[in-house]
């Protein structure tokens, strides 16, 4: 029976290297970079704010924003919004890609599937999300579920056609390597087009995560009345710019945070599956 993973390690070809004339990135010159760029952007806020003087209305000063958090944190406001936000996010993202990825591979594999979905997400998906939000309260009400609701549609109609792509992209020596290997059937799903593509879809919603947080501060920012969009909202109403700049950082971390997850499941789930620079 035909084995994916035996397959990448005897007959796969090995990963492609860097173009000739160009290094491999290096982890250590990235980090340094990186640094380089957090401190050339924290050196022109402070610059601005304190040396500048700019209105504190349009850019609050690190010591500002640094306040901000305390107050929020003292007035019992910053955690448990932050915790709010986060389950709306997981709990519309995870729905949303329960279902698009067994759509999107089932799309990739069946013209019979692919011809009755894709007309209908190929129409939803170009709909602003935005402009959904009434009718998702008409639906729904103004509770979390219709905040999940939003994220759900403004996330799965994207992931079902990421997902199609990246299925589709399974090379078709693969899958004639499986077929004269005798695999057939679901064994040709487990064996083969998953584990080639799971890397892939990792990837997808890596994506899509980060829209998902997008989604979130859009459905908080109608009707709600708890959540860091709602927060930032309020901060707007009252020209606290300050509290508006610590919303943003918060949600901001919370996607660099999901983001290296995603980089370390994937490292972690698929070793075989190797990227410039790794």
């Amino acid at each position: 029976m035909f084995n994916f993973m035996d397959y990448t390690t005897t007959y796969a070809k090995p990963a492609p290297q860097s173009p000739a004339g160009h290094p491999r990135p290096n982890k250590n010159q990235s980090r340094t970079y990186m640094l380089i760029s957090l401190t050339v952007l924290g050196t022109a806020w402070c610059l601005i704010t304190y040396i500048i003087g700019i209105n504190p209305v349009f850019l609050p000063s690190p010591t500002s924003v640094a306040n901000a958090f305390l107050s929020l944190g003292n007035e019992n406001v910053l955690l448990p919004y932050t915790l709010i936000s986060l389950y709306r996010v997981l709990v519309g993202f995870l729905a949303a890609a329960l279902l698009a990825i067994p759509l999107g591979i089932l799309m990739a594999t069946s013209p019979k599937v692919e011809g009755f979905f894709a007309p209908f997400i190929g129409f939803i998906r170009y709909l602003p999300v935005s402009a959904l939000i009434p009718l998702m309260i008409l639906y729904f009400g103004i509770g979390d579920f219709e905040k999940m609701a939003v994220i759900f549609v403004g996330s799965f109609f994207q992931l079902v056609l990421m997902v199609q792509d990246t299925v589709a992209t399974v090379p078709g020596d693969l899958l004639k390597a499986a077929y004269t290997l005798g695999a057939s059937g679901p064994s040709l799903y487990t064996r083969v087009i998953l584990p080639a593509s799971l890397p892939g879809i990792m990837d997808n919603l890596r994506i899509c995560m980060g829209w998902a947080w997008t989604y979130l501060v859009i459905a908080e920012l109608v009707a709600a009345n708890s959540g860091l969009g709602f927060m930032i909202l309020r901060s707007q109403r009252f020209l606290q710019t300050d509290r508006i700049f610590a919303g943003l950082i918060i949600i901001g971390c919370l996607g660099v945070l999901t983001d290296y997850l995603f980089k370390f499941a994937s490292k972690f789930m698929f070793p075989w599956h190797e990227r410039l620079g790794h």
